[in-house]
This record gives C-alpha cells, structure tokens and sequence, in this order.
C-alpha cells in the first residue's frame, strides 16, 4: 500500500520523552520531523504558533480531552538542533502526563524515536559533526565537572578543529608527493622530503600525547576505578562505609567475611568515583572465599587507582607481601597505600613501601587526609588544555592515522611515492573519520543506538 505524502511526513517524524524517567516538576516530549507543526496545532489547538515562543496552553488528547495546561515552543526548520520542525511540550513532570502527551503524538501519526535518533538527524542533517554528537552523549554521563569542562571544548569544535589541521596539513604532504610523481624526472630537493618528514614526525608526536593523555583521563568522564585491597581484617569494608558515609559492607573480626567486590559509586570533590571493596587477599581452602580472592585481583588490574591497606599495628606477614607484590607488578596504575590503625602503637617498617605515596590513617579519624589525597590526584589528571580524545572509535581512528604515517616515512625517504601517497590518503581517510559521516548506514545506526532516548 502506497502513503501518502501527508502519512510518509507523519512516519518520519518521531518522538520521545527527552527527560529521565520519574517523577520530576516538568517533563518533556519532543517531536521533530515534518509533522511536528501539524501535531502541534492538534493536541493544542492552536491556529498562530509563533517560532520559538513559549506558547502556555492546554493540551488535549485524540478523544479532545484535557491532558494538562503545559509550555509549548515551535523550532521552525533548519534553526533547530535536528535540522527540521521541531515541537517541545514541557508538562508537569511523573510518571502518567508526559506519557499521555506522548501516546497522543504517535496517535496523531508520529512515531517512536530509536535512542540517538535525534542526534542521528542532527548529524545528517549537517547540524552538528560526529565529534559533537559524541560530545553530546559523554555530557549526559559525565562524572566530573573536568569532564564537563572538556566536552563543552568539544562540542565547541576543538576535535574537530585538531582533525581539520592535522587532515589539512597530510593533504599539503600528499599534495607534494603527487607533484613530485608528475615530474618524477626531475631531481628532488632534500629540503622538500626531510620538511614533510618533520611535519608528519611532530604529528605523530601530537597523536601519541594525545591518546596518552585520553586513556590517563577516562576517568573523568567514565568515573575512575579506586580498588580497595588488603589481607583480612586490614580495615577495608571499614573505610570503604567511611567515604560513603553509610553501613555498605559488613564489618567483622571474622576472616573473610568479605567474599566478593562490593562496588559503589561516591563522590570525592567534584568527582563521582567507583569505589570497589575487595575480598582480602590471602591462601583459602574455601571454595567461595577463593572465587572472591581471584575477583579482587581482577579488580586491581582493572582499576585506575589501587589503595593498599596494610595493618601498622601488626607486624608485616607472608600475606602482607603478596598485596606488595601486587601492586610492585603494577605499571600504570597509581597507587596509594594506605598504613590503617594509626591510632595503635606502629610496628610495622614504613621503609618497605619507599617509592609508593604513603597515608596514615584510622577508622577513629574517619580517615581523615585520605579523601583530601584522592581529590587532589583526580583534580591533578583534570588539570590543563590538553585535547582529549572520549570514546574508543575516536582512539581507533587516530592510532589507525599515526600507524599510517609511520608506514609512509620509509618509502618517503626511498623515493617511493606512490607508496607513500597511498600510505598518506590512509592517515587522511583515519583521521576523516572521526568528523567526517561513515560510507556504512549500519555503523551510524551502532554509533547513534548507544545515546539515550529523546537524545
């Protein structure tokens, strides 16, 4: 059965609750697409609806019964985030108006939107570059203000503007190796090739601190991993209650009373962490309690920071060295150690742990000086201007860009060219990627199917 064109602009406009699920003072429902205008005029009754004006009325279902007395503003295509007409209820916020208004909207002829969906069409609508759109999806989830601060740079364009130098100066690069293969005859200056080779050296450079720098800093936007490790009974489930400031996990005398990870989300500073108590780490005949010892060393490996508790109140043990091996065997993890019960006579020797930062602490103090220690490390790896790359697909593509430019430098100086260029337009395509749209529907459909709703 063939539509019509007045049904084919309602199946292609969609809908979604734009805010979180619950009750909340004002909820919204957004619709964008052809029929946005004309579903507006209906559920509100409306005959002038004036582009971005904040229209207070009554909206009214199918059957032209009252649903609520809400703001509604009209985004007149193409000044709107996706590009096309866009209408916004905002109505009082729970759990029954905002669906009402929504199962309204798709009785008039629109339908749900798929999570991304919007961002999708702001994307291809040429509205926003794929750079931005991530942006707009790490904002949602961010765990820090430093997170915050770097992906309002991104959706500003600073990637992009990275993206657009960096393609801009290979396409100067290849543009020489193609000029140089038309005249192939002609003898070529040494200045020419060894000023492209620093050029693509010191790129190579930028990519590798860049990436460096994005995997030291996912946590701001991710949320960093702290491991707590420790032999039995060392204090950790009771510092791990302290920095939530509530009874989370069991305390007890008893040897392995903590089996498994606890993990919890705090916040430190203007950070929000997660916090993970381990099973104290010793040799156990319990089949359970063995499950959980091999949980908590996965967990180490997995951490961006480790605090290793030991007991100063007790002498250092076979089982206090297997947690000082552990972390001994970490390379890129900070780690804290932490020396509890300091409010009991020490007798342990504080020179086995030179080389690692050392904190006193004791459950009597609430730990005092160890929250303060971890704000001033996640404030530390916030610090500075540096770009920052935020998903993996963007770390994909520029290490598959740096990989291309260290293939090209060979034939580059064996006067090679042809290799050289095709090595060169690899980079290009890398780097094109991270901003540029994708030759695959399917991948955008990946990409965009991780937003939210209404998103």
């Amino acid at each position: 059965m063939r539509l019509t064109a007045t049904q084919r602009a309602m199946h292609n406009t969609i809908a979604a609750i734009a805010t979180a699920h619950g009750v909340s003072s004002i909820s919204i429902v957004r619709v964008s697409g052809e029929g946005a205008l004309e579903i507006a005029h209906k559920i509100s009754h409306l005959q002038h609806i004036i582009p971005r004006h904040a229209h207070l009325t009554s909206l009214y279902t199918v059957n032209q019964e009252l649903i609520d007395r809400a703001i509604m503003i009209y985004f007149a295509p193409p000044q709107s985030f996706t590009g096309e007409a866009i209408v916004e209820f905002q109505c009082h916020g729970g759990l029954i108006v905002a669906q009402e208004v929504l199962d309204t909207v798709t009785a008039y002829g629109a339908r749900l939107a798929q999570p991304g969906e919007f961002s999708k069409r702001a994307f291809l609508n040429g509205k926003i570059d794929l750079t931005e759109a991530e942006a707009i999806s790490k904002l949602i989830e961010a765990k820090s203000t430093d997170a915050a601060k770097i992906l309002a740079r991104q959706m500003k364009g600073e990637l992009k503007t990275f993206v657009d130098e960096s393609r801009e100066a290979l396409l100067r690069s290849l543009a020489y190796s193609e000029v140089m293969i038309d005249y192939a005859e002609e003898d070529i200056p040494d200045d020419i090739l060894q000023s492209i080779a620093t050029q693509l050296d010191a790129l190579t450079l930028q990519i590798e601190r860049i990436v460096d720098a994005s995997h030291r800093r996912r946590g701001l936007i991710e949320g960093f991993r702290v491991a707590i490790i420790g032999k039995p009974n060392v204090g950790k489930s009771s510092l791990l209650n302290a920095l939530l400031s509530y009874e989370r996990a069991i305390v007890s005398d008893i040897a392995g009373t903590t089996r498994d990870t606890i993990e919890e989300q705090v916040r430190i500073g203007s950070h929000i962490i997660r916090l993970i108590d381990t099973a104290g780490i010793r040799d156990s005949d319990d089949t359970i309690e063995k499950i959980g010892i091999e949980r908590s060393i996965a967990s180490v490996a997995d951490a961006d920071v480790v605090i290793a508790l030991f007991d100063s109140s007790r002498a250092f043990d076979n089982e206090d060295q297997k947690i000082l091996s552990l972390i001994e065997a970490l390379k890129d993890t900070y780690v804290l150690v932490g020396l509890n019960k300091s409010d009991l006579k020490n007798v342990l020797d504080k020179r086995l742990f030179d080389g690692f930062e050392t904190v006193e602490m004791s459950a009597k103090k609430s730990f005092v000086g160890l929250s303060q220690k971890l704000e001033k490390l996640f404030d530390s790896i916030g610090e500075g201007e540096e770009l920052m790359l935020i998903s993996a697909r963007q770390i994909e593509a520029v290490t598959r860009a740096k990989e291309a430019i260290v293939e090209a430098k060979q034939p580059l100086f064996h006067g090679e060219l042809e290799f050289f260029s095709y090595h060169l337009q690899e980079a290009v395509k890398a780097l094109s990627s991270i901003s540029k749209p994708y030759d695959s529907e399917e991948i955008l459909d990946k990409m965009f199917g991780e937003f939210c709703l209404g998103k």
